[in-house]
């Protein structure tokens, strides 16, 4: 059966090399279960619901990309996506328009987004508008979103604190905490560089294990029980989120799901060897998986869901098949039951996996055309101004303006596509319109 539904002999591969594969995978990414509830807690969501609906959406994302495109790919709730959802969405629609439960509107957002991706897969929009789009403002936005992740880590090990006048500044460093957030990003970055599978993973368990006879961290008397997952089961409010026209928030998530999703493909695709003539085979298959997990996550009780990057230690493993992400899926539904392990998981124990996970993120700022100051001034100003305006979205918007004006004033204005010429003056319109 695993034959005929994986084709396993035509992908040189195995049963064995697969499962190992999947486990890979899974040892990479499994981190997820520990930091995304983390964030999601901070917009007001429960810990339990959000890790509930965290395991359940990773894995139907996962399945459908194994038996719709039958690639070893992974899929989990986006980080980045999930501080934009957490930071800056859910606050600003409570301060805005005086929502309680911010997250339920924010949801509905992002069901909406789900929808819209599933239109755009079947009609093969999205990799038109991946083309238009220029590679500074993708790349910008990118290295942004992780110095943003990297400064939220900075701040839950108390690392960086607030500073009425210099914004931020250095923190109390002799704090038990903020000392045990510094030995984890010591020791997650040693077994990084030593090429140790799990390493994020394992740096947030040994924090954790030491703070636990210093009685920083309270012992469950319980380690295994089903989360408690109705606070976040169907709380999703669409009519909400049309109601108050929260338009441009669903392109933020529209857009960015869009190009790491498709990054992320391109990339393990072209490691793994699975790209023919420079294109993706059932490419329109694989991106129908994010977004159906995404639809799926919104009604559960989670931020949007994306290809993650770390699909890429399945395949380093030899996984070549659909079999390698049923592995990872299935190893995700068994984590349902573990709430209680990631319950006592402290904030100062996953501030070390955020700076990592930003500094693995700016990797991309290799690709900026530095000597082209139409391509680096863009790339560089939304880079910066996601963690500085302490928005994605005005990250996004900056770059998009400041992009095609450099290029029409310098002359080269045909190197812009009509589509960003278009989106650009729908941010300028935005700024004019209100602030957000």
């Amino acid at each position: 059966m695993l034959e005929r539904v994986f084709h396993l002999s035509q992908n040189q591969t195995d049963v064995k090399t697969e499962v190992t594969a999947g486990v890979a995978t899974f040892m990479t990414m499994a981190y997820v279960l520990f930091v995304h509830p983390h964030i999601l807690a901070d917009a007001g969501m429960d810990f339990e619901g959000v890790l509930f609906a965290t395991c359940v959406a990773t894995a139907v994302a996962t399945s459908i990309m194994a038996f719709g495109a039958n690639y070893p790919f992974a899929l989990a709730p986006g980080m980045g996506l999930n501080a934009y959802f957490a930071y800056t969405a859910v606050p600003w629609i409570a301060t805005t328009f005086g929502i309680d439960q911010a997250w339920r509107v924010a949801l509905g957002a992002i069901f909406i987004s789900g929808c819209i991706f599933v239109v755009l897969t079947f009609s093969r929009i999205r990799v038109m508008i991946i083309n238009a789009v220029p590679e500074a403002i993708k790349v910008g936005i990118a290295a942004g979103i992780g110095i943003f992740i990297a400064m939220m880590g900075l701040q839950k090990a108390g690392i960086v604190v607030r500073d009425d006048a210099t914004m931020v500044t250095l923190g109390q460093l002799k704090t038990p905490q903020t000392l045990l957030a510094l030995v984890g990003l010591l020791v997650t970055g040693i077994m990084l560089a030593r090429r140790i599978k799990g390493a994020i993973l394992f740096g947030i368990l040994i924090v954790t294990l030491i703070a636990i006879p210093l009685g920083l961290v309270e012992v469950p008397q319980r380690f295994f029980k089903l989360p408690e997952f109705k606070a976040t089961f169907l709380a999703l409010d669409i009519p909400g989120a049309l109601r108050i026209g929260l338009l441009n928030m669903i392109f933020v998530f529209l857009f960015i799901d869009l190009f790491d999703t498709m990054g992320t493909l391109v990339g393990i695709g072209e490691r793994g060897g699975f790209m023919v003539r420079g294109q993706l085979p059932r490419a329109n298959r694989a991106l129908l998986a994010d977004a159906t997990g995404t639809i799926v996550g919104s009604m559960l009780g989670t931020s949007t869901v994306t290809t993650y990057i770390e699909s890429a230690a399945g395949v380093s493993e030899g996984g070549r098949t659909g079999l390698t992400a049923v592995v990872t899926a299935i190893l995700f539904l068994v984590c349902i039951v573990i709430s209680p392990i990631a319950l006592m998981i402290p904030s100062f124990a996953t501030a070390p996996a955020l700076i990592v996970i930003g500094s693995l993120m700016m990797a991309v700022v290799g690709k900026i055309r530095w000597q082209e100051p139409d391509e680096a001034i863009p790339a560089f100003v939304t880079m910066i101004a996601v963690p500085l305006t302490y928005s994605i979205a005005n990250g996004l918007a900056l770059g998009f303006i400041i992009y095609p004006l450099i290029k029409a004033f310098s002359g080269r204005w045909r190197e812009v596509s009509l589509i960003v010429y278009i989106l650009a003056g729908l941010f300028i319109l935005r700024f004019a319109m209100l602030r957000f």
